[in-house]
């Protein structure tokens, strides 16, 4: 009944405004991954120190429906959009690279922004990809201080925002290999800050798996 009446309020509309549903059929046959891949050459060469690779299931600018889908779950608070996404990102599987004892974590958000949103969009993408993939999934970072939004920032200024901003969390193992789970990877800063973390506290290898890369 509730549902209805939220639905009579606020009509749910699709990524292009069809009215009734989040996305339709036709909108999902979009929804192809055409994936970006960073090896850790070209990361390294791009400023990345800590990364060892980046797999984004395609290029931000080339997929405006996956940046409506985005937007859409980030600001609009849409959870059926988490689904879509994440089985968008696990659709390129066929590039991650899975080694063993691998966990997948996501990018944290400091408690007060996941406080006004409600969630964290890279825990719920990293929780659903885990459970498609049959991996393990642990929520191995956490982030020291809030640093604003990134928006506008370039990368100088983005990178020194991140200094130091994550750590792992107390008492959370990690293993040799972790895949690092976010939205939209644009300059970086923050997914190798992360990296940088978790390489401080053990691990061997961080692969990062986005949705985009902008």
């Amino acid at each position: 009944m509730w549902q209805l009446l939220l639905d009579f309020l606020f009509p749910r509309r699709s990524l292009t405004g069809t009215e009734g549903e989040w996305i339709t059929e036709e909108e999902r046959a979009q929804l192809r991954a055409d994936p970006v891949i960073l090896e850790t050459e070209q990361l390294r060469r791009q400023g990345f120190l800590s990364l060892d690779r980046l797999v984004a299931a395609c290029d931000y600018r080339k997929v405006p429906l996956v940046r409506k889908a985005v937007h859409t779950l980030k600001y609009r608070g849409t959870r059926p959009m988490v689904q879509e996404l994440s089985a968008f990102l696990a659709s390129a599987s066929d590039h991650f690279s899975l080694r063993w004892n691998t966990t997948i974590t996501p990018v944290p958000l400091h408690w007060s922004r996941r406080f006004r949103r409600g969630f964290n969009q890279a825990e719920l993408l990293a929780r659903c990809v885990a459970e498609k993939l049959g991996l393990t999934f642990s929520n191995l970072l956490q982030r020291k201080r809030a640093t604003g939004s990134q928006v506008g920032r370039g990368r100088v200024e983005r990178v020194g925002a991140m200094k130091n901003v994550f750590r792992v969390r107390k008492g959370e193992p990690v293993p040799p290999s972790v895949i690092l789970v976010d939205d939209i990877c644009t300059t970086g800063a923050t997914m190798d800050a992360c990296a940088k973390a978790l390489k401080e506290a053990g691990a061997l290898f961080v692969e990062g798996w986005v949705v985009a890369k902008d």
